[in-house]
């Protein structure tokens, strides 16, 4: 069986190679840092869509000369003197995309700067993917020392891949109606199974936003973890305060346990990846015929056994 499937995963790469890719990139960061007062309009009558119709232009043109936006786009400048590595893993990922979703087409990509909005560093519509590079500088980039170091921490450019999947997956795949945080664990887990399938080649740690110590962690204490959300009858709840505890960006996860402070943030997001595993492990189908099953049925015919 096992050479069975190896030899599916061969054809599979095989046939994702073969899908023509080659995304369209705009730095438009680099042509707005080249505008001028004099030039503004037509930098503008090329993109009209990023400059909305509220702000005159007189505020647009004003903030050209402004010393933090020149700044931002000087160092974005020095972080990404090109794009061409970050191009060849977008082309990646959307072949792979094409292959698991034939209907959906590679986007216009365009590169800007969004004054480290990081919670919108990547906007995907089904035409344009916007990639707010001042978001991809480093975690100990000056621009973020102000911030906090788990919010830093994200802010690199090997997980731009990463978070661009998941603004797709997020667009394929419908939020739970139902309330229960088992629903919530296994929405997250679906994102997290795209990747596996969409990023083949970066690590589990890119996908879910850890640096490798955080997930190494993750994997040491998945019985404990798992135990504690049995045990407190955690998986039927529909307690709101459960997603910061466990599901939100944060400085860690709160089981008002010992171990806390050691813990990344979003570890139910790491649970749930694991029960979807469990489930694609057993069942035979297609990333799209995932999507729409419900919590319930995943986790029970998953029959999840944590790592000790």
């Amino acid at each position: 069986m096992a050479i069975f499937s190896c030899t599916d995963e061969n054809k599979v790469n095989e046939d994702i190679e073969k899908i023509p890719m080659d995304l369209k990139i705009v730095r438009f960061d680099r042509e707005l840092a080249a505008t001028t007062a004099e030039t503004f309009a037509e930098t503008k009558g090329k993109y009209p869509y990023l400059f909305p119709a509220q702000y005159t232009d007189s505020i647009w043109i004003e903030k050209l000369d402004d010393t933090i936006q020149i700044e931002l786009l000087s160092e974005v400048g020095k972080a990404f003197p090109d794009f061409d590595e970050q191009k060849a893993d977008l082309d990646q990922l959307y072949k792979h995309i094409k292959y698991y979703f034939p209907r959906i087409n590679g986007p216009k990509v365009l590169t800007v700067t969004s004054n480290v909005d990081y919670r919108n560093r990547i906007i995907l519509t089904d035409s344009l993917l916007l990639i707010g590079l001042d978001n991809y500088l480093g975690s100990d980039h000056k621009f973020y020392q102000g911030m906090q170091k788990y919010i830093g921490a994200i802010l690199d450019k090997k997980f731009m891949t990463s978070d661009v999947a998941g603004a797709f997956a997020t667009k394929v795949l419908n939020y739970p109606t139902e309330r229960t945080f088992l629903s919530k664990i296994i929405y997250y887990g679906k994102i997290l199974y795209l990747k596996d399938k969409l990023l083949p080649t970066i690590t589990d740690a890119q996908k879910i936003g850890y640096s490798q110590e955080q997930y190494d962690w993750a994997i040491a204490n998945e019985e404990p973890m798992w135990r504690y959300y049995v045990e407190n009858e955690l998986l039927y709840s529909t307690d709101n305060k459960l997603e910061p505890r466990f599901l939100d960006l944060a400085p860690f996860s709160k089981f008002g346990l010992e171990l806390d402070n050691e813990s990344p943030s979003r570890l139910g997001r790491y649970i749930g990846w694991q029960i979807v595993k469990a489930y694609m492990e057993k069942d035979e189908i297609t990333p799209q015929q995932l999507l729409p099953l419900s919590a319930e049925e995943i986790f029970k015919e998953a029959n999840y056994k944590p790592r000790k």
